[in-house]
């Protein structure tokens, strides 16, 4: 039915990379090969084997590779010599993309902000959020959760709960408070009270907040859900105490948790918003925050950066948006297959209930939790050598990420998700018996 289990081929000469590439690389060490070209769903190596890509660059692909709508787009832009960069000055691009955003994303949900475009990075795009948190209200201290990923630059690491990246840090990580995620004690603790609790005890040791940031459905966290009452309790926390509600839709927004925005219909509404990967439709580096206009008070140039004038992403960013965002049909299309994946992911999980412990996600931010990394790290390689890129998350790499793009067809997700069932069959089988046995147990 697949395609025959291929290893790493000779000619897959690596050398270059192992020789002059930083040894920081990560996602190359988990597919060993030489990618040469993409469409759609689809990634192909040098040899011409395809590959269904089920992880999208980390949901900056939600619409695939190379989408013939956004690629036209741009190279008729670039035919025509269209600015390529242009610090923060005006542009017909950019113009085009504000005016195709109001329209199709903040008019239509009744939202009004401000854009500030930062640099390339949703990183920067965090840091520049907590920057304008504590410079509107004077406080530093920033209310952040269990397992959440907000980036790897100091600012945003601090708001980071994974040790790993933490530990890159060199210095100490300072100004942020560390609370639990919806969920983190189980289902009978409220976690949102406990913080009220926490803010409203002056003995509790923590400053009042400049901000809270979260994630709705977080991502390197392994995709924990927060239910829409969690949200809504948070939000009036942040309201009550000062502080200023961020939300981090790097990787949650752009339809991948089922919506444009991961926080609508749950009676939500954030004072910052985040927002980058999939931000440009194609893949070219561009992130943005999102600031109510009360809360704009930036002074000229006080968080500024060289490529926040991208107008190649500009222009792809605008095709998206006209492509996919004029009415509610993608998003339909998105809930549709979201259904379809978790409803084969459910039937794994009850095919597999001694190595799948949950089904966790939404939208199409979906996963498998397995009893272990290194349960999942088989399944990652089975499932390549098959012919299928998945990647992990979770605090110890147990969460296998269905991150497939938003547009890839019902066969293609079919076809994706019988590889992994084959590749999960195949990865228990080939664990030593007493890993299976440890890992049962754990």
């Amino acid at each position: 039915m697949f395609d025959t289990p291929t290893p790493v081929r000779a000619n897959d000469d690596l050398s270059t990379f192992n020789r002059l590439e930083s040894t920081v690389r990560s996602y190359s060490r988990s597919f060993p090969i030489v990618f040469e070209r993409a469409q759609g769903s689809w990634l192909h190596d040098r040899d011409g084997k395809a590959y269904l890509d089920f992880l999208s660059g980390c949901s900056s692909l939600n619409y695939g590779h190379n989408h013939p709508a956004l690629k036209e787009a741009l190279a008729d832009y670039i035919s025509k010599d269209g600015i390529t960069h242009s610090l923060d000055m005006h542009s017909g691009a950019k113009a085009a993309f504000l005016e195709a955003f109001d329209e199709h994303i903040l008019r239509t949900r009744r939202l009004s902000y401000r854009v500030q475009f930062t640099g390339p990075t949703g990183a920067n795009a965090v840091e520049a959020a907590l920057k304008l948190a504590r410079k509107i209200t004077g406080r530093t201290n920033v209310i952040a959760f269990t397992n959440a990923f907000h980036g790897v630059t100091l600012g945003a690491l601090a708001a980071t709960g994974n040790s790993h990246h933490r530990g890159g840090a060199g210095l100490p990580l300072h100004s942020v408070t560390r609370m639990p995620f919806d969920g983190y004690f189980g289902p009978d603790v409220d976690t949102a009270a406990q913080l009220d609790q926490m803010l409203l005890d002056k003995s509790s040791g923590i400053e009042p907040p400049a901000a809270i940031i979260l994630e709705t459905v977080q991502g390197e966290g392994g995709f924990n859900v927060a239910s829409p009452r969690w949200l809504r309790a948070i939000q009036s926390i942040a309201r009550r105490h000062g502080a200023l509600l961020i939300i981090d839709d790097i990787q949650a927004g752009c339809g991948r948790a089922g919506s444009f925005f991961s926080f609508e219909n749950m009676g939500l509404s954030p004072d910052i918003v985040t927002l980058a990967k999939s931000f440009s439709g194609m893949g070219l580096p561009m992130s943005v925050v999102l600031i109510k206009p009360e809360h704009d008070v930036w002074k000229p140039g006080e968080h500024n950066g060289t490529f926040r004038g991208n107008c190649h992403a500009f222009v792809t960013a605008t095709a998206a948006l006209e492509t996919f965002w004029k009415d509610r049909t993608f998003e339909t299309e998105i809930a549709r297959k979201s259904e379809r994946v978790a409803e084969k992911l459910r039937q794994l999980h009850a095919a597999y209930p001694d190595q799948i412990r949950s089904v966790k996600g939404r939208g199409m931010m979906l996963g498998l939790e397995m009893t272990s990394g290194k349960a999942a790290d088989r399944v990652v390689d089975a499932a390549f050598a098959r012919g299928l890129v998945i990647e992990t998350g979770g605090p110890d790499g147990e969460v296998l990420k269905m991150l497939a793009p938003l547009t890839a067809s019902m066969d293609e997700l079919a076809r994706g998700l019988a590889i992994l069932r084959e590749a999960i069959g195949v990865a228990v089988k080939s664990a030593p018996i007493d890993m299976v046995r440890k890992e049962r147990l754990a």
